[in-house]
């Protein structure tokens, strides 16, 4: 048994060094490449949507560290397998390990942003696996012919024919160290060994990473935001409109964070044109900018949930982005491509309506943080994200919806997504306990594009009666509303619907995200106790 865990330790640590030399090496030449990074953004391909659903709705934003945990784990299974493995057919072990490195390989080239380059990580990663795991099997106690003793063998006892030890004055035998400690020894010094350089390929590996993001980040600081040509009206003053971008959501296929120089990005706009074009960072910041508030929503928000906010944006007007490069007849799909790999496929009427569909440089004031599209990203009032607001865009191309399925799309998500009438309770908070007396009830209800006319509020069983709707700007929304109640002792129940600028009720049927957006009316349990202080 001490032997087999020896064994699956070699495979541990040989594994370890593999990943630890494809990490750097990605770290040197495209961090995108990393075996982590391309193995588990096949994985999170191959993965069905009610999966992906759940992984979303349960671990939120945690998901994509949970994935890499998850895929961590499985290979060191794995490798501690194949470690035990090595003790009897080291061929087999060395051949499990090359099918790894051509997996890794095929996931690197099969991703949507690859070059050829992005194999050589994988590819390296089996060879440096496979010749440590070789070098430290022959090394583990009993698996190679005993090294000789380095300790000096008393005259004589070689020779003796009756082959007795000799002995010390003490009676303690005298002699050579025995060949299993020799072996130990050898074996120990050989992980120890091991374990130091991988210690020292993740301080290189980190030390790259950490250099490549506050060279990009100091870049994303040193932006200068122009004014916009056509402002946005006097922000709002209501607590709680604005969304912080700290604690803005954020949903994306991304598992490692993008981190782009701008001065080295552009955008270039094709397909379907009569000028193709690039942009540069540099050549946005010179047209005329516009700003506005926008409220951006999640398809994947379930009734009520978080994944929804409002922000001041600034940017480019993407209609005029686009009739510069001359839209041909019949182009139906503006498809955006993105440094994580992602497409999304945006209805070209949709842009060129006249809404104030952008290319947003700016959030809240600042330049794009990473983790929100920096150095730009697209910006559709009116549609869930997933069909009109790539992040860490890269390109435009002027298509068909009959011509291309985008990312979402080939996983059975609708194709064309206006988002739906939806309201939210954020006041009482779930299963409060209140005392009796005047409460505000509020929250947020949101119909982009057509606005809010109405909203209404439910107690129990009582007739629905109208809320207050607090001023906003723009139909691109939400609405704030609040609700003036007087609660009485007992468990109660809390519903809220919207009526959108059309007239139209918010739906009541209960429906999961997929394929277009949830419906239903959010509710929320709470108690009010008669015999709790006032807060």
């Amino acid at each position: 048994m001490r032997r087999r865990l020896s064994a699956a330790l070699t495979g541990l640590l040989a594994a370890a060094g593999g990943v630890c030399a494809a990490e750097l090496t990605a770290s040197l030449t495209r961090p995108a490449a990393s075996p982590l990074v391309t193995i588990g953004g096949t994985v999170i391909d191959a993965t069905p949507t009610p999966v992906k659903e759940y992984a979303v709705r349960t671990f939120g934003t945690y998901d994509k560290p949970l994935l890499i945990t998850g895929i961590v784990g499985t290979l060191g299974l794995l490798a501690a397998l194949v470690g035990v493995l090595a003790m009897r057919h080291r061929t087999a072990a060395v051949a499990a390990i090359g099918l790894a490195a051509a997996a890794g390989a095929a996931a690197a080239l099969t991703r949507p942003d690859a070059c050829p380059l992005d194999a050589l990580p994988a590819l390296l990663a089996g060879g440096v696996t496979a010749a440590l795991l070789t070098w430290l099997i022959m090394r583990l106690p009993g698996s190679a012919e005993p090294a000789p003793s380095s300790e000096p063998v008393p005259a004589g006892s070689a020779g003796r024919p009756d082959g007795a030890m000799v002995t010390s004055e003490s009676g303690q035998p005298s002699g050579g160290t025995p060949p299993a400690v020799t072996q130990r020894r050898r074996f120990l010094i050989a992980a120890g060994t091991t374990s130091l350089g991988i210690v020292a390929g993740a301080a290189g590996t980190a030390l790259l990473r950490r250099h490549g993001t506050e060279a990009a980040d100091a870049a994303r600081d040193a932006v200068t935001l122009p004014a916009p040509a056509d402002p946005a009206p006097p922000a709002q003053t209501t607590p709680g409109f604005y969304t912080a971008t700290k604690d803005f959501y954020r949903v994306d296929i991304a598992l490692t964070l993008p981190r782009i120089d701008p001065r080295a990005w552009s955008l270039t706009i094709g397909g379907m044109v009569d000028r193709p074009a690039r942009l540069s960072f540099d050549d946005l910041l010179k047209l005329p900018l516009i700003e506005r508030d926008v409220t951006l929503n999640c398809v994947s928000n379930e009734v009520g949930g978080p994944y929804i906010g409002t922000a001041r944006w600034l940017g480019v007007p993407l209609a005029a982005v686009l009739r510069a490069a001359g839209v041909q007849a019949g182009a139906d799909q503006v498809v955006a491509r993105a440094a994580d790999g992602i497409t999304i496929g945006t209805p070209a009427a949709a842009v060129l309506d006249g809404r104030d569909a952008m290319l947003a440089l700016a959030m809240n004031g600042q330049p794009l943080p990473a983790e929100h599209g920096f150095p730009a990203r697209m910006l559709t009032p009116g549609l869930y994200g997933y069909v009109g607001a790539a992040k860490w865009i890269t390109s435009l191309e002027l298509t068909t919806f009959a011509g291309f399925d985008a990312y979402w799309v080939q996983r059975g998500w609708a194709a064309q997504a206006p988002v739906k009438t939806a309201s939210r309770i954020d006041r009482p908070t779930p299963l409060a306990r209140l005392t009796p007396g005047p409460v505000a009830v509020a929250g947020v209800a949101w119909a982009q594009r057509r606005g809010i006319s109405a909203v209404q509020v439910q107690v129990d069983d009582a007739p629905w009666r109208p809320a207050r709707l607090l001023p906003t700007s723009s139909t691109d929304t939400w609405v704030q509303w609040v609700y003036d109640w007087t609660a009485t002792p007992g468990n109660h129940t809390l519903r809220v619907r919207a009526v959108d600028g059309t007239g139209a009720m918010q739906a009541e049927h209960r429906a999961a995200p997929f394929p277009d957006g949830a419906t239903g009316w959010h509710t929320r349990l709470f108690t009010v106790d008669a015999t709790r202080p006032p807060s």
